[in-house]
């Protein structure tokens, strides 16, 4: 028996016949609440498909309350607990009661397997699970997710039993989280070490829409990231930051006069520590630009999310080609003298398929890309908008080749001028290109896994994880990493070949990285092949002095109890003292070192009554 995802679950389908010949294909309602296998709804639209019994639906959390700090500081609107934010499965409606015509509630013929959070700060939404073909299917138009509208949509998502025939396009362009509108307009001076979290107002431009549902109007804009969503230009003139998910987005342009350190808003998380086969996200929406002239440009929309199951997918003779597509908007035009918007990010594609078979007369491109930022259009250095990271694409098998190209790619940072060739840009989005197209974790494991978790016991992490079933399985390793995307071996556990007993296995990593750890149980057969479960992530704090991310190129994090900020001083090279732009949040202090020439340097601080020095890297 193997470990099967929730999107790979789905198997027996009941043949539908009643295709709406439009774009849009499937039907959306937001859960308003869960009480066993019952959902409580609001929001319905069923314009292209309806909720009905023994059909099947896609359960999934949209949003989740997983802020982390949210102090006006530069570490505003990081992740704290992912929570159930990206989690989803297929289930089936045993029955249903409608309100005015429209489904009022739905009961599921099984309880969910996830927990799902309903709250001010949360978004869950079912979406109907399209049935297909009789067992074969050839499309007959384009199809297309309903656009995100805070509540509902953003999901393409479809079955087909036997051979799927592409003659048309699959598409969730655009239909993810929202990028921000553009201010007011007005001015002052350069605000790039401040003003990370404020209400909209003329000076500080708005931030994209990300996997935190805000509802408080102090965080609407400032240049603080929130969560995937990317931040907003700062005054005066700074570009927006771009949107993230699987990689993260860029920081927008500095603003007029060439603000330094940097007003531009800051890109939107690195969302691949928490992305498996069973846990995706639509993109993080792109920050505005923040304007004075009335020519600022808004943060583009981001990609939406396309789930597809088939036996075995082809093409026939079609010329140019078709697309699976879950790509960002990009920023069209300029921005004037004023800042640009930025790109939103790439959104997720999962395709349950077991055979490819594309056509040479016919290619099949998949791509989930982040958006472009906006340019300006003024010979003085003012914001261009930042680019959106790549999103991600996960293949069931292995990765087809054949007559297919499969691309995630990060989008491309405006120009902070007019001049030709640009002189000065502002960043794409992060991540080498490409790293977001995957087929090993979160495969379905030869393994009934019921648990993978960590705890954290004085100054070590026990993981622990327990099986209900295993089939040829030689061993397992415990993975960790410091940044969600760099893995190492830290055990290694016999694993019991073949069982059907539950069995409790536990290891421990006895040095835990003080900061986040993520975690990730790696399964290998007999034969050679291999899968890894979901990730988790550990917080270990100590009372020594914690400093991260050290190299930087932006902002270095000194944490510790007892600092004594009328002390802080940093030191070049060549024992120069350097101008110290720092923020201060409890026991966190934010270093801003953007303005900083590559090399190393010495940080001195009085902590707890005692002088300590620690080194610092900057890189560009």
């Amino acid at each position: 028996m193997r470990l099967i995802l929730p999107f790979l679950l789905f198997f027996g389908m009941i043949l539908t016949t009643n295709y709406v010949n439009c774009q849009v294909i499937n039907g959306y309602a937001k859960v308003t609440s869960l009480s066993g296998a019952t959902l409580t709804l609001s929001n319905v639209n069923e314009a292209a498909h309806t909720f009905e019994d023994d059909e099947w639906v896609v359960l999934m959390q949209m949003q989740d309350d997983v802020i982390g700090t949210t102090a006006n500081s530069a570490s505003f609107g990081d992740l704290g607990s992912i929570a159930s934010a990206g989690l989803y499965e297929i289930r089936q409606i045993d029955s249903h009661t409608e309100s005015l015509g429209l489904p009022a509630t739905i009961t599921l013929k099984s309880v969910p397997t996830n927990s799902y959070n309903t709250c001010p700060n949360c978004s869950v939404q079912i979406i109907t699970f399209r049935e297909y073909g009789s067992p074969d299917y050839t499309t007959t138009a384009d199809m297309s997710s309903l656009p995100w509208d805070g509540n509902i949509g953003g999901v393409l998502s479809f079955s087909v039993d036997g051979t799927l025939t592409l003659a048309h396009n699959l598409d969730a362009d655009g239909d993810g989280f929202r990028g921000a509108a553009v201010n007011g307009g007005g001015s002052t001076g350069c605000t790039g070490g401040s003003n990370f979290r404020v209400a909209t107002t003329a000076n500080h431009a708005d931030k994209g829409e990300g996997i935190y549902k805000s509802t408080d109007a102090t965080y609407a804009a400032g240049r603080g990231r929130i969560l995937s969503g990317g931040g907003g230009g700062n005054s005066h003139n700074a570009g927006g930051g771009g949107g993230g998910n699987y990689t993260g987005g860029g920081t927008g342009g500095p603003g007029w006069p060439t603000c330094t350190p940097t007003a531009g808003g800051i890109g939107g998380l690195i969302l691949s520590g928490v992305i498996s086969g069973s846990r995706v996200f639509m993109g993080g929406g792109g920050g505005s630009g923040e304007g004075n002239n009335g020519f600022a440009t808004p943060g583009t929309n981001a990609g939406g999310i396309v789930l597809i199951k088939a036996t075995e997918v082809t093409t026939g003779t079609c010329g140019a080609g078709v697309s699976i597509s879950a790509n960002a908007n990009s920023v069209v035009g300029t921005s004037g003298n004023d800042g640009a918007g930025a790109g939103g990010a790439g959104g997720s594609i999962v395709l349950n398929v077991d055979i490819w078979s594309i056509s040479a007369a016919c290619p099949l491109t998949i791509s989930s890309n982040g958006g472009d930022g906006g340019s300006v259009n003024s010979g003085a250095t003012h914001g261009g908008g930042a680019g959106g990271g790549q999103g991600y694409i996960f293949f069931s098998s292995t990765i087809p080749t054949t007559n297919i190209t499969s691309e995630t790619l990060n989008g491309d940072g405006g120009c902070n001028n007019n001049s030709d060739p640009c002189t000065s840009q502002a960043e794409p989005g992060t991540g080498t290109d490409n790293s977001g197209i995957h087929t090993d974790f979160g495969e379905p494991l030869p393994i009934e896994l019921l648990n993978f978790s960590g705890e954290l016991i004085h100054d070590e992490v026990l993981l622990k994880w327990i099986t209900a079933s295993e089939r040829n399985n030689d061993y397992f390793n415990v993975e960790h990493s410091i940044d969600g995307e760099n893995w190492s071996s830290i055990s290694y556990t016999k694993g019991a070949g073949n069982s059907t007993s539950e069995i409790n296995y536990h290891t421990f990593d006895y040095n835990p990285h003080i900061g986040v750890n993520y975690y990730r149980l790696k399964q290998t057969d007999f034969d050679g092949s291999y899968s890894y479960s979901e990730t988790v992530s550990i917080l270990y704090q100590t009372d020594k002095t914690v400093i991260f991310p050290n190299p930087s190129n932006q902002f270095i994090h000194v944490i510790g109890d007892n600092i004594s900020l009328n002390s802080i001083q940093i030191f070049d090279p060549l024992g120069k003292q350097m101008p110290v732009n720092m923020e201060f949040d409890e026991h966190q202090l934010t270093l801003t070192v953007s303005s900083y020439p590559s090399g190393v340097y010495i940080l001195n601080i009085i902590r707890n009554g005692k002088r300590e020095s620690h080194r610092l890297t900057v890189i560009k």
